[in-house]
């Protein structure tokens, strides 16, 4: 099982002849098989007993339970694990023993109730919950759907509209709300719970509250044509939504069996189901994804020294632009006291309204109250000068990327800002030891990269240099978890790990158009694929002249392996410069939809002619493999060569970084993930049979190299004494 102490639950049957069964299974109480087997012995005796009347379920330390555990889903994949046969859970121990029994059962539901938790939960024959508890079904985020019964019980206790959107899009409810649904049927305080969990269950023995088998509830579920016109609405939306996955249909597949067949014969499908869904790529990759975003934060040689984080109570940014505002807006949603500096009083007056509007439109959305907007926005004070720097915890640096700008800035900041301060750049391409070139507080500069929207993009990239102290990282760390960030640590070098490893990404595509592959083709093959946008709806999205800027920072840093196209400053001296002038490589109405342009076919023939490329009909007929392939496996060629110099500590950041940085397609796992599911030897053939026609572009690193000769997966990890960091 995943932990080491088995899981277990504990009986203690009270004078009023309620047993009370707790789930224990730290930290949040999931079902490992070991725990469900208790569960089960314990009801059986409760059963046996005399001196039982009724049965409580409940969880330790005030969480009921997240869950079927996790960790157990990758020893069965791999087969190390005993799987129990179909349905023995779902059918003979929580339908036959739990919600069959003669004697009623409450689950007392405090802090979360979670997947399997819930559907034991909904078990019993009733449900008492504090009002902040959370109930929800969120298996599908993992590639499966509900294993023990959720698919037939929650559409019987909230209805079929509710039940989809609980699990097609795996959001929990309170409390308080699953009251007004009929999921749970009274909220208390946490105190009272227990107490009124063992009345309820009292009152169910003595008929003065209803005894339900959930199973078999049908007041909530439509007739059948009704119903079955939901589910269609439902089919629909999933393949618009999710085109690439199969689950949320058979979760869909598997309710209507429900309603058809009978919840009975559903279980059976519900199960078999589960079973199935277990083994697909789709489930083994997101679970990789669930593991590898909760693996980040765990850092060798820096998480393990047993720092603590200092308090960070007082933040500086300097910068009040698009990315300045974006962290502004992050940190006080936090309840961060923030400082913007700007250069003077119009820039200052521009960042505060940005960061407003950021708040504003959550207020819209329903998110925030105006209270709540008030109190958050009064956390933010503008200056235009350092003296208020002096009592600050950590200064953030968001100006414009000019060398010599910086370097000015970090000296000023050593002067203004206390010893303990944090110094930290938004950089997301300069080399970290030249900004600090001019002041004697190395170990103190860290970069904090983080992708525009700021307060939206999940991601947070730590930059440390060779000189950064270890104690500034954990801190840094602990900021990025409080502002709700995924962080991962990188070392230094251009473009860092996400711009780096994608820096190919947009190449290829000029590479593949100046041969005759049509760019809207390109883009549409890669959404397909599962990306947000392709390559060239992304470079509008961006802008030219950032697209330019970043990309000679790598002619400069990679001249050996940079495709040099001049289709970007072609259509940029054209007054082109992507989204923002309405034209691109798209043209875009005022509402900022995209559609083709046809002038584009002149601007690449003039590109054509800068490379003295011509077109080649084999280019021009590319099939959607080839197109994948062409885009990604240099990306992946360079994300090797970010994990063999140790810029990146494990393979599994860098799918991480792809995943939440990028967009890459969580059901595929990640970048290196991905790649190990066609194989180091494949990726390594094709690369080197197009670096042979093509040049060194595609020429693929030692790295790929010797692992295809090993036939090693290219996430292993790199031998020591290699790493940057």
């Amino acid at each position: 099982m995943g932990s080491k102490n088995k899981g277990r639950t504990m009986m203690e049957v009270g004078a009023d002849g309620v047993a009370v069964i707790t789930i224990i299974n730290p930290p949040i109480n999931s079902l490992s098989l070991d725990v469900l087997q208790s569960l089960k012995e314990s009801y059986d005796e409760a059963l046996r007993r005399d001196d039982v009347k009724a049965v409580v379920v409940t969880g330790a330390n005030g969480k009921f339970s997240g869950g079927f555990d996790i960790t157990a889903f990758g020893g069965i994949q791999k087969g190390k694990v005993e799987q129990p046969k179909p349905g023995y859970i779902s059918v003979e121990v929580l339908t036959d023993t739990l919600e069959a029994a003669r004697k009623p059962s409450v689950a007392a539901i405090d802090g979360l109730a979670l997947g399997g938790g819930l559907e034991v939960a909904m078990v019993c024959h009733a449900r008492i919950s504090t009002p902040t508890a959370q109930l929800g079904l969120p298996e599908l985020q993992l590639g499966i759907i509900p294993g023990f019964g959720g698919t037939q019980r929650l559409p019987r206790l909230v209805g079929l509209t509710k039940s989809l959107e609980m699990m097609l899009t795996s959001k929990s409810v309170k409390g308080e709300e699953a009251l007004g649904l009929g999921l749970v049927d009274a909220v208390v305080s946490s105190h009272e719970l227990v107490n009124t969990a063992r009345r309820w269950a009292l009152d169910i023995l003595a008929r003065r509250k209803p005894w339900v088998a959930s199973l078999y509830k049908t007041d909530k579920i439509e007739s059948l044509g009704e119903a079955r016109e939901i589910l269609n609405f439902a089919r629909a939306q999933a393949r618009k939504q999710a085109p690439n996955l199969k689950h949320p249909l058979v979760c869909i597949d598997v309710i209507e069996e429900g309603i058809v067949a009978g919840p009975k014969a559903a279980l059976w499908k519900e199960a078999e189901a589960f079973q199935g869904l277990l083994k697909s790529d789709t489930c083994k990759s997101l679970i990789h994804i669930f593991f590898a975003q909760r693996g980040t934060s765990k850092v060798p040689g820096i998480t393990d020294r047993g720092l603590v984080p200092r308090r960070v109570k007082k933040v500086a940014i300097l910068g009040g632009g698009l990315m300045g505002s974006g962290i502004a807006t992050a940190l006080i949603l936090s309840n961060y006291t923030v400082i913007l500096k700007e250069v003077n009083e119009k820039f200052l007056e521009a960042g505060i309204g940005r960061v407003k509007a950021n708040l504003q439109s959550r207020v819209k959305k329903g998110k925030m109250t105006q209270e709540k907007f008030e109190k958050t926005i009064s956390l933010l004070r503008g200056v235009l000068d350092y003296e208020s720097f002096r009592d600050v915890d950590m200064v953030i640096e968001a100006v414009i990327e000019n060398v010599s700008l910086k370097q000015q800035i970090f000296a000023d900041l050593e002067k203004y800002c206390p010893p303990h301060c944090i110094l930290a750049s938004n950089t997301s391409t300069i080399d970290l030891n030249l900004i600090g070139e001019r002041t004697k507080s190395q170990d103190r500069i860290i970069g904090a990269h983080f992708f525009s929207p700021a307060h939206v993009m999940p991601l947070l990239e730590i930059v440390r240099t060779n000189q950064t102290s270890p104690q500034i990282i954990v801190d840094l760390l602990d900021v990025g978890k409080k502002i709700k960030k995924t962080p991962i640590v990188v070392g230094n070098c251009t473009g860092f790990a996400v711009n780096r490893m994608f820096f190919p990404y947009t190449q290829a595509g000029l590479f593949l158009v100046e041969r005759g592959t049509d760019v809207y083709q390109i883009d549409q093959v890669i959404t397909k694929f599962g990306m947000p946008m392709g390559p060239f709806r992304l470079a509008d999205l961006v802008g030219f002249g950032v697209a330019i800027a970043t990309g000679m920072q790598f002619v400069e840093n990679f001249p050996e392996r940079t495709y040099k196209s001049m289709l970007i400053p072609i259509m940029q001296d054209d007054k082109r410069a992507g989204e923002t002038t309405r034209k691109g490589f798209y043209l875009y109405d005022n509402k900022r939809k995209a559609s083709p342009d046809p002038r584009l076919k002149m601007y690449i023939e003039k590109a054509r002619s800068f490379s003295g490329v011509a077109v080649d009909p084999k280019f021009v007929k590319l099939s959607e493999k080839d197109i994948v392939e062409m885009i990604f496996f240099p990306v992946v060629n360079e994300a090797c060569r970010v994990f063999a110099e140790g810029i990146a500590v494990k393979a599994a950041d860098l799918d991480i970084a792809a995943v939440m940085g990028m967009g890459f397609p969580p059901y595929r796992g990640g970048i290196m993930f991905w790649a190990d599911s066609l194989g180091s030897k494949y990726i390594y053939s094709r690369m080197e049979e197009w670096s042979n026609m093509y040049g060194g572009f595609f020429k693929p690193c030692a790295f790929l190299a010797e692992r295809a000769a090993k036939g090693a997966p290219l996430s292993a990890p790199v031998e020591l004494g290699k790493s940057r960091l």
